[in-house]
């Protein structure tokens, strides 16, 4: 199958691309697959670039501060409010998620310079929002094109203010995906945040919540297990988080991340520079959530370890009950995957407790450590494509049948028009949280509501057709 999609390729691009994509097998537990480098010039990649991994990722949600989109107004205008990051908090005094702040460069501005006009911009902004923590400058390309001193702007304003002004040097020519944005700004914050502030109350089960964006009220729903378990989650790395909470990163006992890929720079960081341990986990579906809230116990005392079986025991009838509503419907379904982060391989083990079955999952912008991490988690004859083509996608689709995709908006409307049940699995298509025992009836009541539609009876899959209705 894979060798017949890629045939229509020019043989050069049909090399290349083949070096993306792998069937696993019985003998294949970490099948060899190319990641994280250039997309073939010519073809649609679903990818986004640094800024978008910076400035949309990991710094947007930080509630309390003002993240300027420096440059033309393009780029901020089409990154507002497109991840779902809710937050607590008054807006315009201490939540300015909603909010899109640009310098608007003008021709004049690539020609003489922004910096004159990127003061003046932190100088209004201060003026305006006084109760503002904390300012962080999101370069666009033309900045870095034209060599603008973001950063002797950033120091002066964060002298004059007494608060932290970040330069984010993340211009969307940067690297090959969104990726490196995330690595950008975990340096930034790194650099410029981190240790600033030290909090007085440090006790002994205080945690970070790490790579949680909180779309759709996730970070929410995994800081009620885990304080129910006993554990104080005192910062969030970023959905509802603070500048505080970046600032006091070095003083928690334990990291948890979510999205490693978006993070993990960052954990590796304070495990090297403050020994803060750190674990990767999965809050998707109710077994994943129980291996993890165990795994978690296990690093803490015996009397975190009674009260983590006891959330367990707590939520169990309430999933049971979950899963005998909605398996039956779900049962035996076929699901591909095709996003960015953890969810290609985190999401797997809540479609299993439905019954349903992931036959196909791949990374926008996985590095080799990702495929590694998802490889084991799938069955047998499971495709496994990396970085994959519109082409491809659509190709797979049609010769796999599935009878759900969980993708992204670029993909969306592409399947639901070939009248394939189709689930936004970035930003949970303005539903959510799917994370946690909050999560999981919301997420299995969308699959169902999805792939259970009466309105798939009134259009027809491509492969459906007969051969006068095509």
């Amino acid at each position: 199958m894979v060798d017949d999609v890629l045939s229509a390729y020019p043989e050069k691009a049909k090399k290349m691309r083949a070096k993306h994509i792998v069937v696993k097998d019985e003998g294949c537990t970490t099948c060899a697959i190319k990641s994280n480098s250039k997309s073939i010039p010519g073809v649609m990649t679903a990818r986004g670039c640094a800024y978008a991994g910076s400035k949309g990722v990991v710094f947007g949600p930080v509630k309390d501060m003002i993240h300027i989109s420096h440059g033309p107004v393009g780029c901020g205008y089409y990154s507002w409010s497109t991840r779902r990051n809710l937050a607590t908090g008054e807006r315009g005094v201490d939540n300015f998620v909603p909010f899109q702040f640009t310098s608007d460069f003008t021709e004049n501005d690539i020609v003489y310079g922004g910096d004159k006009k990127l003061e003046t911009l932190i100088r209004e902004i201060k003026e305006l929002f006084p109760k503002v923590k904390g300012i962080s400058i999101q370069s666009e390309c033309p900045v870095g094109l034209i060599g603008d001193d973001i950063e002797s702007v950033a120091r002066k304003m964060s002298k004059e203010f007494d608060m932290p002004v970040v330069p984010v040097r993340c211009e969307g020519f940067r690297g090959i995906s969104q990726s490196l944005g995330h690595h950008i700004a975990n340096d930034a914050i790194r650099d410029h945040m981190i240790g600033k502030v030290e909090r007085k109350d440090v006790g002994p089960y205080d945690i970070a919540l790490i790579g949680d964006y909180n779309i759709g009220g996730d970070a929410w729903a995994s800081k009620k297990i885990l304080e129910e378990m006993g554990l104080n989650v005192t910062n969030i790395w970023t959905g509802d988080g603070t500048a505080e909470m970046l600032q006091t990163a070095h003083q928690v006992k334990m990291n948890l991340i979510h999205c490693y890929r978006s993070m993990n720079y960052i954990c590796k960081h304070l495990e090297e520079e403050y020994g803060i341990p750190w674990m990767e986990f999965n809050f998707f579906g109710p077994s994943k959530i129980e291996e993890s809230i165990l795994a978690i116990a296990e690093r803490f005392d015996e009397k975190i370890m009674k009260n983590a079986r006891a959330v367990i025991a707590k939520y169990k009838p309430e999933m049971e009950k979950v899963v005998e509503q909605y398996r039956p419907r779900l049962e035996g379904k076929k699901v591909m995957l095709y996003v960015g982060g953890l969810r290609p391989r985190h999401i797997i083990g809540a479609y299993e407790d439905l019954g349903m079955e992931v036959i196909g999952t791949g990374y926008e912008f996985a590095h080799k450590d990702d495929y590694e991490r998802t490889i084991p988690e799938m069955g047998n004859a499971t495709v496994i494509y990396d970085d994959v083509t519109a082409y491809e996608f659509e190709e797979f689709v049609k010769r796999l049948k599935p009878d759900l995709i969980g993708s992204g908006i670029k993909e969306k409307y592409v399947f639901e028009k070939m009248a394939v049940p189709f689930r936004q699995m970035h930003s949970w298509d303005y539903s959510g949280p799917y994370h946690g025992y909050d999560g999981f009836p919301i997420f299995a009541r969308d699959m169902d509501m999805a792939i259970n539609s009466p309105t798939w009876a009134l259009s027809k899959a491509p492969w459906k057709k007969s051969a006068k209705e095509v």
